[in-house]
C-alpha cells in the first residue's frame, strides 16, 4: 500500500511517531517456556523499563513480557515533556483533596524528573534532553482567573513559577504562567539505554508475548496467551490499561483520551520553552531536534476516544494553527496519542485492590506519563523492597473520593452505556460499493454491522465490529486508519488486531457478543 504520498497540502499521507521512526531498537524473542522469577513486569513502555532497571539494580531477578515490540505503545507515541505542569491541576488538587496531597503530586513529579536527569548524566545518555521553562497559557477572558488562582497555588505549593505577561508567540494571550526549569528529551533514546542496562544486569525481556490473566496468590502467576506461565513474587502491570483488572473495576473509572502531532519543519525559528494553553480546543508547542535540526511539535485537539469528527479533520486543524504562529514550510511526522484519564486526574499506582498486596499496577496518567510512569517505578520499587513511600496513598488505586470522583465515575459510566446502546441500535447507510480507495466505514451485510475498509489498492478488508473488550461497537477512526471503541479506548488496525488495550483479542471475522470476552477463560475479569 502506497501511503506515503502527502495529503491535504503538507501532511504525511501515513502515521509514523518521529520517535519510533529515528531509532533502532534491539529485537527480543517471544516467551516459549514456564519461567519463576523474584517479579514479572507485563508491560515494556516506560513504566515498565523503568521499573525493571530500578530492581536489576537492586539485585532481583526480573521479567518484562512485552505484548508487542517494546515502545511501540503509548511511550513511543508521547510528546516526551518531563514537566510537573500538567495543566491547570493544583488549584483543583487543593480545593478538592488538600494542600498536602496537591504538594505530594508535585513532589512526585519533580522527583521523578530529577531522577531522568540523573540517570542521564550518570550514564551519560545522549537523548536530547534539555532543560526548558514550561507555560501554560490562555487566549480566553474566562480562563484568565483560573490562571491567577493556579499561579497562587504555585504560591502556597513553593513551586518556582508565576505569572508573565506575555508568550515569545504571535498570538492574542491574554496571560500565562510559568513552571520555571523542566524538561524534555528523546524517549525511545533515554529507553534504549536503560535496555542495556537490564540486560546487561540478567535481566530477561520478552516482546510478542501477550498475558491474558493473572493467578493471584502468595506467588502470583502471570498467564500468557500461547500457554505459558510465569510467576514471581511480585506482577507489575504497566500495560497502559490493565491487562488484568481482578475486582478493581478499572474499566468504570477511567476514559480514554486522544491527541494528536505533527512533526513540522517551521518557517519562524522557535523561541524556546514548551507551551499549553488551559482552553478548548488544546494546543501545546515544543521544539524537537530532526536530522540535526530544531523543528516543532505541534500537539492537541483532545477528544474521547471513539468519539469526535472525522479524525484528519484534527490533523488538519494542528496544521492551520502551526501556520498561523509560526508559519509550516513541511510536516515531516505526523502521529497521534492516546492516554486514560481516572476519575480524580491523579493515576492509579499500587496495589491492583486492597486484598492483594503482590500484584502492582500503574495507570491513568493523564498525558503526563514521562514523570507519573517515572514516580510509579520508583513507587514500585519501594514495595518490592518493602520500604515506605511518601507518595503511596496518593496514588493508591482503592482510593475513592466522593468529590469528584462519585460525579465522575457516574458521567464516565453513563456515557460508556450510551454509546453502548447506541452502536447496537445504529443502523449503518454505506454498503460496500460505496466505499471508495482509502475509505472505511461501518456497513450493513446480511443484515449484520460490519467495518469495512477498502485500501488504495482496492483490497476490501471486513471485520465485526464488536469490540472484543465488553462488546461495545467500534467506529472509523480515518486519520489513523484504525477502528477505536469509545467505551473504553482500545483499537483495533484495519484488519482487526489490536493497536492497544484493553482488548486483548483481535476483532472478529464472525459475530461477536459481549459474554464471549467476559466468559473466556483467558480473560483477565
Amino acid at each position: 500500500m502506497e501511503l506515503n504520498k502527502k495529503l491535504n497540502g503538507k501532511l504525511p499521507g501515513d502515521t509514523q511517531s518521529f520517535w519510533r521512526d529515528s531509532i533502532d531498537l534491539p529485537a527480543f524473542p517471544r516467551l516459549e517456556e514456564d519461567l519463576s522469577v523474584d517479579v514479572v513486569i507485563v508491560g515494556g513502555g516506560i513504566t515498565g523499563l523503568t521499573s525493571a532497571y530500578l530492581l536489576v539494580n537492586e539485585g532481583l531477578k526480573v521479567v518484562v513480557l512485552e505484548a508487542g515490540k517494546l515502545l511501540n505503545g503509548t511511550t513511543g507515541h508521547t510528546t516526551a515533556k518531563v514537566t510537573a505542569q500538567h495543566g491547570l491541576i493544583y488549584d483543583e488538587f487543593m480545593h478538592n483533596f488538600g494542600t498536602n496531597k496537591a504538594r505530594l503530586y508535585y513532589e512526585a513529579n519533580a522527583e521523578a524528573l530529577r531522577f531522568i536527569q540523573e540517570t542521564i548524566e550518570q550514564h551519560q545518555i545522549d537523548c536530547d534532553f534539555r532543560i526548558e521553562d514550561a507555560y501554560l497559557y490562555t487566549s480566553a477572558d474566562q480562563y484568565t482567573r483560573k490562571l491567577e488562582k493556579e499561579a497562587e497555588a504555585y504560591q502556597r505549593l513553593g513551586i518556582n513559577g508565576g505569572l508573565v505577561d506575555r508568550i515569545p508567540f504571535e498570538m492574542d494571550v491574554k496571560t500565562a504562567l510559568v513552571m520555571k526549569d523542566q524538561a524534555q528529551f528523546h524517549p525511545l533514546k533515554y529507553l534504549a539505554h536503560l535496555i542495556k542496562e537490564i540486560t546487561n544486569k540478567g535481566g530477561v525481556i520478552f516482546e510478542d508475548t501477550t498475558c491474558v490473566n493473572i493467578e493471584t496468590g502468595e506467588y502470583p502467576t502471570v498467564l500468557t496467551r500461547r500457554g505459558s506461565r510465569v510467576q514471581g513474587r511480585f506482577v507489575l502491570a504497566c500495560t497502559h490499561f490493565p491487562f488484568y483488572e481482578g475486582t478493581g473495576l478499572y474499566s468504570t473509572r477511567m476514559h480514554a483520551d486522544r491527541s494528536y502531532v505533527l512533526a513540522a519543519k517551521t518557517k519562524k525559528p522557535y523561541p524556546g520553552g514548551m507551551y499549553c494553553n488551559v482552553e478548548e480546543p488544546a494546543r501545546s508547542l515544543r521544539s524537537v531536534t530532526i536530522n540535526g535540526e530544531e523543528m516543532v511539535l505541534i500537539i492537541g485537539e483532545n477528544h474521547k476516544t471513539g468519539q469526535g469528527k472525522e479524525t484528519i479533520d484534527y490533523y488538519n486543524a494542528l496544521e492551520q494553527f502551526g501556520d498561523d504562529v509560526l508559519g509550516i514550510e513541511d510536516v515531516l511526522y505526523r502521529w497521534s496519542a492516546q492516554d486514560l484519564v481516572t476519575l480524580d486526574k491523579i493515576p492509579y499506582i499500587g496495589q491492583i485492590t486492597s486484598e492483594i498486596s503482590n500484584v502492582l499496577i500503574a495507570t491513568g496518567f493523564r498525558k503526563w506519563g514521562m514523570t507519573n510512569s517515572t514516580a510509579a517505578a520508583l513507587l514500585f520499587r519501594d514495595i518490592v523492597r518493602e520500604k515506605s513511600n511518601p507518595y503511596e496513598d496518593l496514588y493508591s488505586p482503592s482510593r475513592f473520593y466522593a468529590h469528584p470522583s462519585l460525579k465522575n465515575f457516574l458521567l464516565d459510566n453513563a456515557d460508556v452505556v450510551g454509546h453502548l446502546i447506541k452502536g447496537k441500535l445504529e443502523k449503518p447507510t454505506k454498503s460496500v460499493e460505496d466505499l471508495a480507495n482509502d475509505e472505511g466505514a461501518a456497513i450493513t451485510i446480511n443484515g449484520h454491522r460490519k467495518g469495512a475498509y477498502r485500501d488504495t489498492e482496492g483490497n476490501l478488508h471486513i471485520v465485526d465490529t464488536t469490540c472484543t473488550h465488553i462488546g461495545c461497537e467500534v467506529a472509523w477512526n480515518s486519520g489513523d486508519r484504525t477502528w477505536d471503541c469509545p467505551c473504553h479506548g482500545s483499537r483495533f488496525s484495519y484488519t482487526g488486531e489490536v493497536v492497544e488495550g484493553p482488548a486483548e483479542k483481535p476483532l472478529q471475522r464472525h459475530d461477536h457478543r459481549m459474554l464471549d470476552n467476559l466468559t473466556s477463560e483467558d480473560s483477565g475479569y
